[in-house]
Parts: C-alpha cells; structure tokens; sequence
C-alpha cells in the first residue's frame, strides 16, 4: 500500500523558540519532512547546539533575541543569508510569566515585556518573510494537479488563554489574543498573494515553561481537571498540526485558528 507523505522538500523553514519543547519536535518533524531549518534560541546554546548536531547539514541554530521588531528582521535576514530563501515561517517563541500578576498590581515592565517578545517580534519577523516569500521564485509543486507551490506558509503559535482568557495573566492572553486577531487578517491580506496564514493554540503542554506549574500537584489536578481528554499534550502533538498547516493537504486552509488543546477551550 503507498503511503501518503506529509512532504515539505526543497522547502526552508525557519522556527523560532526552536531549541526545546514545541519547537524542536517541530524542528525535528519539518526535518524530517524534508525541509532545510532554521531555528532561533536565546540562552539554551547547549540544547541547541545538540539539536543541530543531531539533525546534521541542513539545520542551524541562531542565538537571536526575539524581544523588538527589528530582532526579528535580523533572525530571517540570517536565514536567507544561510539557505537563500524562506518558504515557512512558524512563530513559535513567547515568554508567560509564571507568577500571577492581578491588573490592578502588574508592573509596566512586565507588560511591555511580554508583548514585546510575544507580538512586536511577529510583526518583524513577518514582515520580513512576507517580503522575502513575495519576491523569490516559488519552488515546484509536488502535486500533480498544481504548476507551482504557494508563496509561501505562516503559522502563529496562539493559545487558549488568547481564545477565552487567563485570569491574572492578561498580558499574556491579550498578546496571544493579538496573534489570532493578526492570523485572520493577514490571511485576508495574503491569501490572494498566494501565503498562506494560519494558528495553532495550544492549551497546557509538557515544555520547560509549564514544568513549575505542572510539578505542584494541587496545579496539576486543576489543570488536568479542566482538559477534557485528562491530560496535557505532548510537544509532538503540537508539532503535528503545524506541518499539516504546511503541506499541500492544508493547500485550501487559511485564516484558520487550529486548536490543540485536547478541548479545553470549550471547557473553559
């Protein structure tokens, strides 16, 4: 029986947050699929540096600060300047701060500092993709029915707090609550262009950032009891829907928010 490959050849993807939890099992998958990547890390040289060794020629690791628009038209200038092109870009890095922060005591800093990793880097690294997939020749279509690929493929790494909230977290809801607003409307904008935009949410994952929260285990039995299938996700479960997004069997999804998050959105 032929198999049905989930294929990103001749494809260059560059993955931000790339040197643990979602995004190295979706550096490793876009790999594996075929693809040259890039991926960005900010302090975890060791982890990145294995994960580029690992995966050998063909994938690099990029100590890039991802915290202001500008860092993140650096981190795709690299990657062109690397590998000549950018046909995915997968938004993946952000920063939640751990400890609860009511409205009525959150400093300025820490709201300025999450918006500022969680959106204002999107904008750049964005923009500097659009601009880059608009003006490079498309590769071949692996399909038959098709003369060319599209432009090319975004995909905003959102969450559930963006979708219904998260009490004392509001910056981080309101920044991810930013990056499902923005997938809809540059869908609109670039669909027609011919990139394709679109979101992943996850809700709780097993990843070094919600490892505090999952180690405590009154936390733990909340979070577990407001998921509907009891657990959380594994970082490949992630990784899964967003090279769907980027295959040709997603070549007529757009503007879609694509949740992950074994349904606890709808529990909420």
């Amino acid at each position: 029986m032929a198999s049905v490959p989930l294929s990103l050849n001749g494809k260059v993807a560059l993955v931000t947050g790339g040197s643990r939890g979602i995004g190295a099992a979706t550096v490793r998958l876009f790999y594996q699929a075929g693809a040259r990547v890039a991926f960005n890390y900010r302090s975890a040289r060791s982890a990145a540096d294995s994960l580029a060794a690992e995966l050998g020629k063909g994938c690099i690791a990029i100590e890039q600060e991802l915290s202001s628009s500008e860092q993140g038209r650096t981190l795709v200038a690299e990657t062109i300047d690397v590998f000549g092109r950018i046909d995915i870009l997968v938004a993946n890095h952000g920063v939640w701060p751990a400890d609860d922060a009511p409205i009525a005591s959150m400093s300025d800093d820490q709201w300025r500092t999450t918006l500022a990793v969680n959106l204002d880097s999107v904008f750049g690294l964005t923009q500097a993709a659009v601009a880059q997939m608009l003006k490079q020749p498309r590769t071949k279509s692996e399909t038959s029915d098709a003369p060319e690929s599209p432009a090319g493929h975004i995909v905003f790494v959102s969450s559930t707090a963006g979708q219904r909230g998260e009490a004392n977290h509001a910056d981080y809801a309101a920044s991810k609550g930013a990056i499902i607003s923005l997938t809809k409307s540059l869908s609109s904008e670039l669909a027609p262009l011919g990139i394709y935009v679109n979101c992943v949410a996850p809700g709780w994952v097993e990843t070094d950032m919600s490892a505090p929260a999952l180690a405590d285990p009154a936390t733990r039995s909340k979070i577990f009891s407001a998921i509907p299938v009891s657990r959380v996700a594994r970082p490949m479960e992630i990784a899964g829907p967003i090279l769907f997004l980027c295959t040709p069997y997603a070549g007529f999804i757009s503007g879609e928010i694509l949740n992950a998050n074994g349904g606890a959105v709808l529990a909420g």
